[in-house]
C-alpha cells in the first residue's frame, strides 16, 4: 500500500504541485489548505506530514504543537524562514525536520524517502477521530481534546462518542446505541443513553461551545459534525 503523504500549505499552487509530484512518485498525497482541514486529514493516518510554517490563522508551529501527542508519523516543515531559533523552536515542537523554500523537489523527494525509511514509529501509531473545529479524539489513549485542552469522560461516555463518531451523519435509536455501547446481555434500560448523551453534550458544550451530537426526534442522535 501506498505511503500517505499530508501535505498542509495555505499556497494551493503548491499543494497541487507537489501532489501531482508525490503521486507520481507512488506516494498517496493528501492535501489541507488551512489548520481546520488538516485536522480533518488527520484520521485518514498519513505516514508523513509536510507542514508550512507561515500559514494564516494557525500556523504551522502550534498545529505542529497541538498535533504530535496524536501523531507518531514524522513532520517535515516547509519554510522561508531560516533563522536557527526558528528551527529551534519547531524542532522542540515536535518536528523532524525542515525543507528550506524554495526547495527542489528531488531534495523534497529523498528528504520523504530518508525519513519514512528510519520511521519505526508507524507500527505504533494513535488512532484518532477529529473535526474539523478542532475536536479530536484519540481512540489509542482513549482520551478527547479540543485543540490543547483535554475533555473528562467516564469510560461509557467515551464510548458512546467513539461509536457515533466512527458512524458521523448516521441516525441510531437509543435500543440501537444501547446493544452497540453496552451489550445485548446488558441489564439496564436504554433510557440511560439519554442522560448520557446529556452529560456529553454538557462537557463538549463548556469546552467547544456547540453541540456534535443532534436529536432527531422522533428517531435518535447522529453526530452531526
Amino acid at each position: 500500500m501506498a505511503y500517505r503523504i499530508l501535505i498542509i500549505d495555505d499556497e494551493k499552487m503548491l499543494t497541487d504541485l507537489l501532489s501531482e509530484h508525490l503521486r507520481n512518485c507512488g506516494y498517496e498525497p493528501l492535501v489541507a489548505n488551512d489548520g481546520g482541514a488538516a485536522l480533518s486529514q488527520l484520521q485518514k493516518k498519513p505516514d508523513l506530514i509536510l507542514l508550512d510554517i507561515n500559514m494564516p490563522g494557525i500556523d504551522g508551529l502550534q498545529l505542529c504543537r497541538n498535533i504530535r501527542s496524536h501523531v507518531a508519523c514524522p513532520i517535515l516543515f516547509l519554510t522561508a524562514r531560516i533563522s536557527e531559533q526558528d528551527k529551534i523552536n519547531g524542532l522542540q515542537l515536535g518536528g523532524d525536520d525542515y525543507i528550506t523554500k524554495p526547495f527542489s523537489l528531488k531534495e523534497l523527494t529523498a528528504r520523504i524517502a530518508a525519513h519514512l525509511r528510519r520511521d519505526e514509529r508507524n507500527q505504533n501509531r494513535a488512532s484518532v477521530l477529529t473535526t474539523a473545529d478542532g475536536l479530536l479524539i484519540n481512540l489509542t489513549q482513549r482520551r478527547v481534546f479540543y485543540r490543547e485542552e483535554e475533555i473528562e469522560f467516564s469510560k461509557k461516555e467515551f464510548d458512546l462518542i467513539e461509536y457515533l463518531m466512527t458512524y458521523r451523519g448516521q441516525i441510531f435509536d437509543k435500543e440501537r446505541i444501547y446493544e452497540a455501547v453496552w451489550g445485548v446481555d446488558a441489564e439496564g434500560d436504554s433510557n440511560v443513553v439519554k442522560e448520557h448523551i446529556r452529560k456529553i453534550r454538557s462537557k463538549l458544550r463548556a469546552a467547544a461551545g456547540r453541540d456534535y451530537i443532534e436529536t432527531i426526534w422522533g428517531v435518535g442522535y447522529k453526530w452531526s459534525m
